[in-house]
């Protein structure tokens, strides 16, 4: 390849590199895996003919579902021996992201976690189709299918979803009012703010990994996530606090135990209370989050 066309390959590919990570995001729910994919994606890009191709941000979203399809599958061996709830990597957004609010709700964490219900294939032609708006010809190739067949999973795979996300349109500043008194209640230890936020059947789910303690099942109800909460802070040595942040295109809160990270915190919102609260404890899945946020003391 001539240094003219690994130029035009190199601006080509740097164009498109957001939307191809978060194309991989969504459907891996991984940062670390969606980067992996992405230069997997630009190995093969350099080596294509960009004279034969037409569209290349169809040809590079083709290559990137792809090579998420592959990495997906190994990723689905690792949650098989995966101790705990497994929630996804969080993933600190710029607060504009919000106000694109398609993005914001399909990177949000209680989508996300709909969308592992999902089989490779059906998860996806969902975020190709319902979030990036990919013609049903361009999955078909990407997926290697016919359209018309596509055009099923779209169907079933909507159907899925629809019955399991939110419903309606939560507003951020009625995310960062729930998240407020979440705050409020970490800090001074207050277990009825917290109480007053949630609804009556929300759901915990805390991801350890197997390296942090966390509730090895999700816990349903306010009252035994209050026992539950109390009897943590209780237990907790040092000072815990919360910083509002933005993840995933939604406010959240990183937990910082004697200034470092402990957690990041996500939540669902329906109707003004708390439905889903997701609190991330597994270092591994933090990193991202300890690089791009300052140790505090």
């Amino acid at each position: 390849m001539s240094d003219h066309t690994t130029q035009v390959a190199t601006e080509a590919f740097l164009a498109h590199r957001d939307l191809l990570f978060t194309v991989a995001y969504e459907m891996l729910g991984s940062a670390a895996d969606a980067e992996d994919v992405l230069q997997e994606t630009w190995l093969r890009w350099v080596r294509v003919d960009l004279e034969q191709v037409r569209d290349q941000r169809a040809y590079l979203i083709r290559i990137t579902t792809r090579q998420s399809l592959n990495r997906l599958r190994t990723i689905n061996r690792r949650k098989e021996a995966y101790v705990g709830p497994w929630l996804p990597e969080p993933l600190l957004t710029a607060p504009d992201v919000a106000e694109d609010v398609v993005l914001a709700e399909s990177l949000s964490m209680a989508l996300m976690v709909v969308l592992e219900t999902l089989s490779p294939t059906e998860r996806a032609v969902f975020v190709l189709r319902e979030v990036f708006d990919v013609s049903y010809d361009e999955i078909a190739a990407a997926v290697g299918t016919s359209r018309a067949v596509v055009r099923q999973i779209a169907h079933r795979a909507r159907q899925h979803v629809g019955a399991r996300r939110p419903r309606g349109v939560v507003s951020p500043s009625e995310t960062r009012a729930a998240l407020a008194a979440l705050q409020r209640a970490v800090e001074t230890g207050d277990p009825q703010g917290l109480l007053d936020v949630l609804a009556p059947e929300v759901v915990l789910v805390t991801d350890g990994g197997g390296v942090r303690q966390t509730a090895p099942r999700p816990i349903i109800g306010a009252e035994k996530i209050l026992r539950s909460f109390i009897g943590n802070l209780r237990r907790t040595e040092g000072t815990l606090t919360a910083e509002a942040t933005v993840v995933n295109g939604n406010p959240a809160l990183v937990l910082r135990l004697d200034g470092e990270i402990d957690g990041v915190l996500a939540i669902r919102v329906d109707n003004a209370r708390v439905t889903g609260l997701y609190y991330v404890r597994n270092p591994e899945k933090l990193t991202r989050v300890e690089a791009e946020t300052p140790l505090q003391r």
